[in-house]
């Protein structure tokens, strides 16, 4: 990584502009520092603003765009390896701006935008890069990001403002934020019937996750409930028969199902339509820093009118 993002830098190897403007998000790590719900948030906030915004995903796993499409429905969702092609897609369909998930790494593609996420919880994963260990690249990949998002879902806050302090030193002028990924509520499987943040009370609960950070989700459900048992899955997991029916038999000892909105999307077609419902559980983006920079450096960045010798467009 450090060589392609010096012949990059050096502008030995191409980086396509892209027709719309573009923000990339993603982080140093395999998965889990909430770049999903925080790109869905950014479409969101375009959504807001008067944009068109379409999503573009490397169509890894087909949960995701289900999960893109369900969190924001009028953004445009194109799963798609070849980005560039994806963002045509989009554009043609009638996208304005384009949120590239999980795209930090993705230099070949100019972007308006590149936004670094730092989970809290990685912190304590060991320390080093693939294959060896979980890191795409080392901290100062940071270089390249215009904007960085520090993310919690089960850390403390202090240790997220701690985190954000640290990455301030040295990045004068770079807007930073923090979030925590927080459950904020539950539906039910099938119904869509809403039940409140804090109906898990003192219930038992299994937690089925097939996601990048398993022990997360139930940590988060442990501080809402009684009793968390937790069934991990690996990321993107294809549920088969047999997991359902394992799931339908463990119920029975429980008093909720509950499970993310990455597997119930997978989940949904394959539950028994006379089975009790598992609860999905809703995770909020909650800004408890930045909010406003960040904000303000997309709408600077994404909302404005273009020039074809804009050199924003090729921020690596």
């Amino acid at each position: 990584m450090l060589a392609r993002a010096a012949l990059y830098r050096w502008g030995w190897r191409r980086v396509t502009r892209l027709r719309l403007p573009a923000v990339a998000v993603g982080n140093l790590t395999v998965g889990g520092a909430g770049k999903t719900p925080v790109s869905a948030w950014i479409a969101a906030w375009l959504v807001q603003t008067g944009a068109r915004p379409g999503i573009l995903l490397r169509g890894y796993g087909a949960d995701e765009p289900l999960v893109h499409a369900r969190l924001v429905p009028s953004a445009l969702v194109q799963a798609n390896p070849d980005r560039e092609r994806g963002a045509e897609l989009a554009r043609e369909a009638g996208a304005d701006t384009l949120v590239l998930d999980d795209a930090y790494q993705t230099l070949a593609v100019g972007r308006d935008v590149n936004l670094a996420l730092v989970a809290v919880e990685h912190l304590d994963y060991a320390p080093w890069l693939l294959p060896a260990g979980p890191w795409r690249e080392t901290w100062g990949a940071l270089s390249r990001a215009d904007g960085i998002v520090v993310t919690r879902k089960r850390a403390p806050a202090q240790a997220a403002a701690a985190l954000a302090e640290e990455l301030a030193q040295g990045r004068p002028g770079v807007p930073l934020g923090v979030v925590h990924l927080a459950l904020t509520g539950f539906s039910e499987l099938r119904s869509g019937h809403p039940v409140p943040v804090d109906g898990l009370n003192g219930r038992r609960v299994l937690a089925a996750a097939g996601i990048a950070d398993p022990e997360s989700f139930a940590d988060q459900l442990r501080e809402l409930s009684g009793t968390v048992q937790l069934v991990a899955y690996q990321d993107h997991h294809r549920y088969t028969e047999a997991d359902v029916a394992g799931l339908l038999s463990a119920a029975a000892a429980v008093d909720y199902v509950v499970v993310t909105e990455k597997d119930a999307v997978k989940l949904r077609p394959r539950w028994p339509a006379d089975a009790r419902e598992p609860l999905v559980a809703a995770l909020g983006v909650r800004w408890e820093r930045g909010q406003g920079a960040i904000e303000a450096l997309l709408s600077a960045r994404l909302r404005r009118p273009r020039s074809s010798t804009d050199p924003s467009t090729t921020t690596l």
